[in-house]
This record gives structure tokens, C-alpha cells and sequence, in this order.
């Protein structure tokens, strides 16, 4: 520890900025520091008697080095208050003030730094001198005036800068919260409008049908699952002749719009077939329904008639992908229509094939979003036989949904998919009972 006495305000400045450069004080501190002791030292000075400057370095475990600096002045600096300091000290009644200030690494001085010798500030002189120690007096008490409102303005500043933040971190925790809480709220609203919407879905579509000796079952999948409504529609009826008639739509785009458009055909359809109107017309006579009241509606339609009795089976089609037969021994094969869909140039079912379900075999109704998920339509055909052979032993509520999942593996064109499984079983009434 070093230690001083001064007589004059001069000397004990120097003494100062001697401390703050042998500790390498940064300059807010030292400035600070050098004011504060100058005015608790002013009002000693000022009645003649001495005060005694001290300065030492502490260590503090677990903590940086402190330098302590502490001005002894006498009772008169102990009426004085140190709160409103640049740099506010701890006073005792004694009239001692005392600072602390954190040394950083690489500051103070390992060999101690000792206080510059008490001496006057300017040499006793002749008047001229006396005058002019005068007017460097007043000049330094201006600089320390102009530097103590700078340093005023600082600390102002910073005040007003950590209020800001603070402010701004209030807000910024607020903006973040309300964020969370409109991702929750759209979250759920998204959810309500999709489950409002599959149950329009669900509603729309027509209720399973009985038939002896006939299976059924059907898959659907939309391409967005917060929109789940589609162009991708399926219908089956009895027909008064008891036979079953099936229809399969996917109309062009995707959403409501679509969905729209494959209710009129499926509607009209369905119309059609009940006046009894032949097969091989109904797409034609479809188109030219609904062309006038819809021009931009364009569909591909299949159209399948299945007699439960006989198992004979009879496609018409309107530009839609075949229907494909898992035959109980394994053979399968797809059954080709040529024809042209509505709002096609030309619609209508270039002829209706006929062919035979026979027990056990397996009939495959889809639409394109099945086999066309990737960029080759063939390839999306060849993995569809294998898919249904895979699973055509299945109950046949699980065949629709397990060939889906195994077209749908890799989906690089997501579409609207529809899966329709009918399978001829072996009717009871045809059942004989051996009896003893």
C-alpha cells in the first residue's frame, strides 16, 4: 500500500491520474475517480488543512484483483454525500471515503505503484506567475465541470440504454408469446377445418352396399391432408335387376372445386343407370348433362356392372386407368377399354368389354393418384400387380389400404388416391350340405 498527504488540489490530481495509469484504469473509470476525489477533497483543501491519499491492490478469491483508492480528508468531508459521485465511495464519519474498483486481467502493477511526491501545482512566483496559476486553476476547475456533465450525460444514457432494453426484451418476450399462441391457435383451427371437412367428406360418400356373394371395400386418400376434400369419387347401387353398378371418378384439379364436379358426375351417373339407360352410353350421355352447365368440368370416368349370380362382369370407360383382376390362381391381368372422358373431345366408352369374376378372384378399381405417384406410369402399373397378388388373400377390408401403403412408399407426385376392392366369394345358397 502507498500513501500521501497533499496540500493542494493540483498535486493530488496527479497523484490520481498516476494511480489509474500504473493500474491501467480503463479511461471511464479513471475519469470518474479523478473527479469524485477532487470534490471530496475541494472542501478540506479549500479550509487548509491536508488530506492524505492511499492506494492499494486487493485480492479477492474466486474473483478479479480490486484496487481500493481512499481519501482521508478529516470531519469536514464527513457532511459531504457520496451518492451523487461520478464514481460513488464508501464514506465512514470519520471523513474517510474509500473506492473499489475490478482490475482486469493484465492490469495493476505486480511491484506495487507508488504515488507521485507531494508538491505544489505551480511554483510560489511574482504576481505574473500567481496570475496565471490562477487562470490554469480556473481553466482545469472548467475542463473537470465539462467533464463531470459528460460524464453526467453518460451515465444518463445508460440508464435510459438498460431501460430500453429492458423494454425491449419485455416486448420482444410478449411478441414471442402472442407468436406461440396464433401458431397454436391456426394449428387448431386447421385441425377443426379438416376434421369438418372429412366428415363432409364421409358424408358425401354413398353407405356400404349388401350384395351375396360379393366383398367390398374402398380406400381414399387426399393430396393434402388439411384439405381432404377431392375429385377422386367413387359410387355403388343395386340396380332394380339386382346387379351391382360401380363408378369411379377423378376429376381435374384438386379441393372443393373438384369435389364439386365428381358429385355432378357421380350424381348423373348414378341417375342414368336407374332409368336404365345401356352402359356404353352412359359417359356420353353424362358429358352432354353437364357441359352446359358446367364447360370446364373434365373427368375420367369407369363405369363396372357385376352380376353376384353369374360373376359376369361388364367396363365401360371414359379415359380412366383399367381396372386390373387378381384371379384366384394367381393370373392377373388389366382390363382394357378405349374411351374419353367427360369434357373430352368425343366423350363416351369406345365399346364395354365382358368378362367374369369367378369365386375367389379379386376385381381392382383405382385412380391414377395410385400408380402415377412417381415419374413412370408403367412402372407404377407393374408394382400394382404385385401389390394386389401380395395381398389378394387378405380380408378384403385391409386390401385397399395395404396396396395403397405399398404404392406410396416414395410419392414424388402427390395426387388424390382412390383404391376400390370387389371380390366374388362363394355364395351360401350354392353351398351343399353333406348330411349322414
Amino acid at each position: 500500500m502507498t500513501s500521501h498527504t497533499f496540500h493542494d488540489l493540483p498535486g493530488l490530481r496527479r497523484a490520481v491520474r498516476g494511480i489509474c495509469a500504473a493500474h491501467r484504469l480503463p479511461s471511464h473509470n479513471g475519469e470518474r475517480l479523478l473527479l469524485s476525489v477532487s470534490r471530496m477533497a475541494t472542501a478540506a483543501l479549500d479550509g487548509g488543512g491536508p488530506v492524505r491519499l492511499e492506494a492499494a491492490e486487493h485480492s479477492v478469491p474466486g474473483e478479479r484483483k480490486l484496487l481500493a483508492v481512499t481519501l482521508h480528508a478529516g470531519p469536514t468531508m464527513a457532511a459531504l454525500s457520496t451518492t451523487d459521485l461520478p464514481l460513488p465511495g464508501r464514506a465512514t464519519p470519520d471523513g474517510t471515503v474509500s473506492w473499489h474498483l475490478p482490475l482486469g486481467e493484465g492490469e495493476g502493477s505486480p511491484q506495487g505503484a507508488a504515488l507521485p511526491a507531494p508538491q505544489s501545482a505551480v511554483p510560489a512566483q511574482g504576481p505574473r506567475e500567481a496570475g496565471g496559476a490562477e487562470a490554469y486553476e480556473a481553466e482545469i476547475a472548467a475542463l473537470e465541470s465539462d467533464l463531470g456533465a459528460a460524464l453526467s450525460r453518460v451515465d444518463t444514457l445508460t440508464t435510459e440504454l438498460h431501460r430500453l432494453k429492458n423494454e425491449l426484451a419485455e416486448t420482444n418476450s410478449g411478441v414471442l408469446a402472442l407468436y406461440v399462441q396464433l401458431e397454436e391457435r391456426d394449428e387448431q383451427l386447421r385441425r377443426a377445418h379438416g376434421q369438418i371437412l372429412r366428415e363432409l367428406e364421409d358424408a358425401l360418400r354413398p353407405p356400404p352396399i349388401t350384395a351375396e356373394g360379393l366383398e367390398f371395400a374402398v380406400h381414399y386418400a387426399p393430396a393434402d391432408t388439411d384439405a381432404p376434400t377431392g375429385g377422386d369419387f367413387y359410387d355403388w347401387l343395386l340396380l332394380p335387376d339386382g346387379t351391382v353398378h360401380i363408378t369411379v371418378v377423378d376429376a381435374l384439379g384438386h379441393g372443393v372445386r373438384s369435389t364439386r364436379s365428381a358429385l355432378n358426375v357421380t350424381h348423373a351417373v348414378r341417375t342414368l343407370a336407374l332409368e336404365g339407360h345401356p352402359l356404353e352410353s352412359i359417359v356420353a350421355r353424362t358429358h352432354d348433362i353437364l357441359a352446359p352447365f358446367d364447360p370446364e368440368l373434365m373427368a375420367t370416368v369407369l363405369l363396372a356392372r357385376i352380376d353376384p349370380e353369374s360373376g359376369v362382369l361388364h367396363l365401360a370407360n371414359g379415359s380412366h386407368p383399367p381396372a386390373l383382376v387378381v384371379r384366384a390362381d394367381g393370373k392377373t391381368d388389366y382390363l382394357e377399354v378405349r374411351g374419353r372422358g367427360i369434357g373430352f373431345p368425343l366423350p363416351g366408352s369406345e365399346s364395354v368389354r365382358e368378362d367374369t369374376l369367378h369365386e375367389g378372384d379379386l376385381l381392382v378399381l383405382y385412380t391414377d393418384g395410385l400408380t402415377e405417384s412417381r415419374r413412370d406410369p408403367v412402372e407404377g402399373e407393374a408394382r400394382l400387380v404385385k401389390s394386389a397378388s401380395a395381398h389378394a388373400r387378405r380380408p378384403v377390408c385391409d386390401i385397399p389400404g395395404a396396396v395403397a401403403e405399398d404404392m406410396h412408399t416414395v410419392i414424388l407426385h402427390p395426387d388424390d388416391t382412390l383404391a376400390l376392392a370387389v371380390r366374388r366369394v362363394e355364395d351360401p345358397r350354392r353351398t351343399s350340405v353333406w348330411q349322414p
